[in-house]
C-alpha cells in the first residue's frame, strides 16, 4: 500500500505478520452497513483471529473480524462477528482459491483502511510459520534493536 494523503489506516494485523509468511497481497472492497462504517471511523475494529474464507459460490468472506457496535446505532447495529463479503475481481478470486487448494495456503486480512472514503481490506496469501521461524524472527528483531541502540 502506497503512502497517500487519501489513505487512512483503521487497523493493522500485526499478529498475521508474526504467525504467517505473507506472500501475495490484494486490495478488496468490503460490504458493510452504515453503523459499521461509523464504528470503523472511530477505529473500533479488531482483526486478531480473523481470516478469509471462499465459499462454494466463489465468494470471499471476512470471518471473525470484530467491529464493535456503534454507540448511537441502537436497532441498526448488527452482529459484531458476522461474516462480511469481500469484493474482488473474479480472476483474483479464482487465482487465490486455486493457490489455497493446491499449496495449502490460507488467506488472512493484513490491514483495513479508508481509501477515497471507501473501506478497503488488504488480504494476503499466507503460509503458517513454524515455531523455529518465529524464534528466528524474534531474534533478528532483537539484534536490530541492539544495533540501533549501539549506533545512537
Amino acid at each position: 500500500m502506497a503512502k497517500d494523503a487519501s489513505v487512512k489506516l483503521i487497523s493493522d494485523n500485526r499478529k498475521a505478520r508474526f504467525n504467517y509468511e505473507l506472500m501475495e497481497r490484494v486490495e478488496a472492497g468490503i460490504v458493510l452497513t452504515g453503523t459499521e462504517v461509523k464504528s470503523l471511523r472511530a477505529g473500533k475494529l479488531n482483526l486478531g483471529d480473523s481470516y478469509c474464507d471462499i465459499d462454494r459460490n466463489g465468494e470471499m468472506y471476512l470471518v471473525d473480524a470484530h467491529i464493535s457496535p456503534y454507540t448511537a446505532g441502537n436497532r441498526f447495529n448488527v452482529d459484531p462477528l458476522r461474516r462480511r463479503k469481500l469484493l474482488l475481481h473474479r480472476k483474483e478470486l479464482a487465482r487465490m482459491d486455486s493457490k489455497v487448494k493446491e499449496k495449502g495456503l490460507t488467506i488472512v486480512p493484513t490491514r483495513v483502511y479508508f481509501k477515497h472514503g471507501m473501506v478497503k481490506v488488504e488480504v494476503a496469501l499466507a503460509r503458517g510459520k513454524k515455531l523455529h521461524d518465529k524464534r528466528a524472527a524474534i531474534q533478528a528483531r532483537d539484534m536490530a534493536r541492539e544495533t540501533r541502540r549501539a549506533v545512537n
